[in-house]
């Protein structure tokens, strides 16, 4: 099958049984849900970008499994070029849509259990890897989105898995068939769950022997017998849902989507198992997982801040301000620290590495320096828009409030009439544009977007705690430690 086009990938979504409940209801028509198609829109790109001949290098590349072409983000990196590709291409992704475009968790899945499966058949002689290149084989050639699940509720935290009061507090398996596995659990925080076609599930901490019905991994289809979506929340969120609302939701055509995915005693087939039992692995996946998508941080938060970045150079010019020199400089550190991210991403993958399997990693240490800088930087960021687009961002009138045109003045003005007045800004820029700049930055950083560009950014890929671990252990203190002393004379 040829790459699919964006109307391509709508279809074929509502050839999908899923099961996706919003506000208690079971919503039958997800596809055109108007809190949920901005989402797809955003998964839609990715399928535009690759049809278009200016963006091939980046979108598209040969597979590694088939030589056909295929879409970057079911792609097994192959060098460091295509690890730096990556990076591109998730800044121009950014860039197109000022969100979230869902299909990177997957990208950095194949990646992570391509590699991990490989080591653990060399060790147990198991057949996970060859299933994993089958099912991959098959996403490459039908160029399907996958999300990449690895989060559980966790329960109490201080509880390993096995010892929790439910179990299903972390996905595991509560049966064993000859021909498959039956798991339950859950998956939190799932970003773009409902617009993906399959799902790969992974462990989501280190296990111990006990935890071994716990470490698990597969692959199954979103619409899988069993298996439902509950829609999480979103600041401003029904805006979307506001008849004539295109200015008031900021950003009117793309968006963001995280969910509860529920697995309720989900039968999955031997050949879509990467993991069952080798506990001793999971950590492995975690590592290797969490260490491209904090690679991918570095790419994606980029684009959407030069988007931010963009926007608040025109609050500036529409308030009359962009002279300044205290905006420019405001400019110009927002700049610095959306550079320095991007210069984070490029690093960690042009240091990566060849795995036993063929693929490549990028360097774990310089990966979690990029996601550290990143649970920062754009809260700075969204911090310097707010100051130079002023209170208006989030104290303007509604939409309806401009278009009203109901009396209220002695001489006939309408409502609509004393809002244009009053929120006209420099000769030139028309009251609607003011209005459109301010929405779409308030989306930004206060509403519905800023789930994915402040929030994620925190938590997204592991905690600044998880990175901070990690820095730990690959920062060779004890290296250091040593030059200091040849240098210093000690023995």
């Amino acid at each position: 099958m040829a790459l699919m086009t964006p109307q391509e990938y709508i279809e074929s979504l509502r050839k999908l049984k899923t099961r996706v409940y919003m506000f208690g209801e079971e919503i039958e028509n997800w596809v055109d849900h108007p809190m949920i198609r901005p989402s797809i829109n955003c998964v839609a790109m990715t399928y535009a970008l690759a049809q278009d001949p200016q963006y091939a290098d980046l979108m598209t590349v040969k597979s590694s499994l088939t030589g056909r072409t295929v879409n970057r983000f079911t792609h097994l990196h192959q060098s460091t070029e295509d690890l730096i590709n990556k990076v591109k291409m998730q800044r121009l992704l950014g860039q197109k849509t000022a969100s979230c475009f869902q299909r990177c968790v997957g990208m950095d899945a194949f990646n992570a259990v391509f590699s991990s499966t490989y080591e653990i058949d060399e060790k147990y002689g198991t057949h996970y890897h060859e299933n994993f290149k089958n099912f991959i084989t098959m996403v490459q050639d039908n160029d399907l989105t996958v999300d990449g699940a690895m989060t559980d509720p966790k329960g109490d935290r201080s509880k390993a898995p096995s010892a929790q009061a439910d179990p299903d507090m972390y996905v595991h398996v509560v049966e064993r068939r000859p021909d498959g596995i039956v798991v339950s659990g859950a998956k939190c925080h799932q970003t773009g769950s409902i617009n993906s076609h399959w799902h790969i599930f992974m462990p989501t901490i280190s296990m111990g022997e006990a935890d071994k019905d716990w470490a698990v991994s597969f692959a199954c289809p979103t619409d899988a017998e069993g298996m439902y979506m509950i829609y999480g929340r979103q600041s401003c969120d029904t805006r979307k849902l506001e008849e004539g609302a295109s200015i008031d939701v900021g950003n009117a055509k793309f968006g963001g989507q995280e969910a509860l995915v529920v697995l309720d005693h989900v039968f999955i087939p031997n050949e879509y198992i990467f993991l069952n039992g080798e506990y001793e692995f999971a950590g492995m996946i975690v590592e290797r997982f969490a260490g491209y998508h904090r690679q991918s941080y570095g790419g994606c938060k980029v684009g959407v801040g030069d988007v931010v970045i963009g926007a608040t150079a025109l609050a500036a010019e529409y308030n009359g301000v962009e002279k300044a020199s205290a905006v420019k400089d405001k400019l110009i550190e927002m700049t610095h620290l959306n550079e320095t991210l991007y210069c984070c991403g490029i690093a960690c993958s042009s240091q990566g590495f060849k795995t036993k399997a063929g693929n490549y990693q990028i360097d774990l240490l310089l990966a979690n320096v990029c996601k550290q800088n990143v649970t920062r930087f754009p809260y700075e960021i969204v911090r310097l828009a707010e100051d130079v687009a002023g209170g208006l961002m989030v104290t303007m009138p509604s939409q309806k409030d401009f278009e009203s045109d109901t009396v209220v003045g002695r001489n006939g003005e309408t409502i609509g009439d004393i809002c244009n007045k009053f929120f006209a800004a420099r000769e030139g820029v028309s009251t609607e544009d003011r209005q459109r700049i301010m929405r779409f930055l308030e989306n930004m950083c206060l509403g519905a977007a800023a789930v994915g560009y402040r929030t994620e950014s925190m938590h997204g890929a592991g905690s600044p705690q998880a990175q901070r671990i990690m820095i730990a252990r690959q920062g060779n203190i004890q290296g250091k430690k040593q030059l200091a002393k040849d240098i210093a004379g000690i023995r």
